[in-house]
C-alpha cells in the first residue's frame, strides 16, 4: 500500500506516542530543545503504515489457509481396484509378448555374435602370443627381405581378418532374412 495521508486511513486518529507530532513542537524530554526533523517523522509514519499493512497481509493469509486441512482430506488419492476377466489378461499379455520378444531376440542374436567375435579375438590373441614366445628372438641385423615379407604377411592377415567379420556379418543378414521368411 502507499504511503497516504493520515487522514484518509479510514479516519484512524493518530496513536499516542512519546514523541510530539509536528515539526515546530520541542521534544519535552530533550533539555536543549532540539526538534524532530520532518523526514524523521516521515520515516516513522510509513513504518507504521508498513507495519499495519504487514498485520492485515497476516490476517488475511490466515483467513485463507485456515481450511487447508480438511481441502487435503477431501483431495486425497484414493487407489481404486478394477477387475478384469482372465481372457482380457491373456489377450494384453499375448499383446505385449507379439511386441516385445523381435526386439528381445535381435538384442539376443547380437549378444551371442558378440560373444563369438570375441571368442575368435582371444583365440587370435593366444595364437599370437604362441607365436611369439616360439618365435627366436629377431636379430638386429634382419634383411630387407625378412622384413617386407613379415609386412607382407601381417597385411595378408588382417586382410583375412576383415573377410572373415563380412562373412560373418553376411551369415547374420542370411539368417535374419530366412527368420523373416518363415514368418508370416
Amino acid at each position: 500500500m502507499s504511503r497516504l495521508p493520515r487522514a484518509t486511513l479510514g479516519g484512524r486518529g493518530s496513536r499516542d506516542s512519546v514523541f510530539t507530532r509536528g515539526p515546530a513542537e520541542v521534544y519535552r524530554g530533550d533539555a536543549q530543545g532540539y526538534r524532530c526533523p520532518v523526514d524523521l517523522e516521515e520515516c516513522v509514519a510509513s513504518l507504521e503504515d508498513c507495519c499495519e499493512e504487514t498485520h492485515e497481509i497476516g490476517n488475511l493469509l490466515r483467513e485463507g489457509t485456515q481450511d487447508l486441512p480438511r481441502m487435503t482430506r477431501i483431495l486425497e488419492n484414493q487407489l481404486v481396484f478394477a477387475l478384469a476377466p482372465s481372457s482380457t489378461l491373456e489377450k494384453y499379455k499375448k499383446d505385449l509378448i507379439d511386441e516385445v520378444e523381435p526386439a528381445v531376440m535381435e538384442l539376443v542374436d547380437k549378444a551371442q555374435a558378440g560373444l563369438q567375435m570375441v571368442e575368435k579375438r582371444e583365440k587370435a590373441l593366444e595364437i599370437k602370443l604362441e607365436a611369439a614366445q616360439n618365435r627366436p628372438a629377431l636379430t638386429r641385423q634382419t634383411t630387407a627381405a625378412q622384413k617386407l615379407e613379415q609386412r607382407r604377411l601381417a597385411a595378408l592377415t588382417k586382410q583375412r581378418e576383415r573377410l572373415e567379420e563380412e562373412l560373418r556379418s553376411l551369415e547374420k543378414e542370411v539368417v535374419a532374412l530366412e527368420r523373416a521368411a518363415l514368418k508370416p
